[in-house]
């Protein structure tokens, strides 16, 4: 009988390892997907709420009471100041952020309240009487499940197909708990 004296793996052991490592990888990768799914949405709740918010001091400090209805009249920084109403990584309209495509329009119906040259941050739209900002998933059931709409109302609304929510936001739309 031979003694093996060179020291290693045999192949049958390295490929036992492998397989454990593919049952592993099949286990938690459909689990990470859905991870990053569930975060994706919660960047596109949280970008609607920054919008909710932007508006607001918008509103009250920039737009006379009324509204922007771009997201870059809302990146704007105001005469007298250093910061803008909302994060540069929603400047563009639309925006593309975590797996959404995020966008702020005029609420279809909705009056102009003041003149863009009238605003404090040389808007390039007027402001208006109301507005609405959506998220949709770039690539629903891979990016995201859900669409996220708001409004005026700053109530946070969801459509559970991904399909984008109209404007004006219909009637009986669910809210986001």
């Amino acid at each position: 009988m031979k003694i093996r004296d060179q020291k290693g793996f045999t192949l049958i052991e390295l490929l036992i390892v492998v397989a454990i490592i593919g049952i592993i990888a099949a286990i938690a990768v459909p689990g990470l997907l859905q991870a990053r799914m569930s975060g994706n949405e919660a960047s596109a709740i949280g970008s609607l709420r920054a919008i909710n918010s932007g508006e607001s001091t918008y509103s009250a400090s920039c737009g006379n009471g009324g509204y922007a209805v771009a997201l870059a009249d809302l990146a704007k920084v105001p005469a007298g100041s250093t910061q803008a109403f909302i994060s540069p990584d929603l400047a563009l309209d639309p925006s593309t952020k975590a797996g959404y495509t995020v966008s702020l329009a005029v609420e279809t119906g909705a009056a102009t309240v003041t003149a863009a040259a009238s605003t404090c941050n040389a808007a390039a739209s007027d402001a208006m009487a109301s507005y609405w900002a959506g998220a949709v998933p770039i690539t629903v059931g891979s990016t995201g499940r859900r669409s996220f709409a708001t409004d005026t109302r700053s109530t946070l609304f969801q459509d559970q197909t991904g399909a984008a929510i109209a404007n004006p936001i219909p009637a009986g739309t669910s809210t986001v708990q």
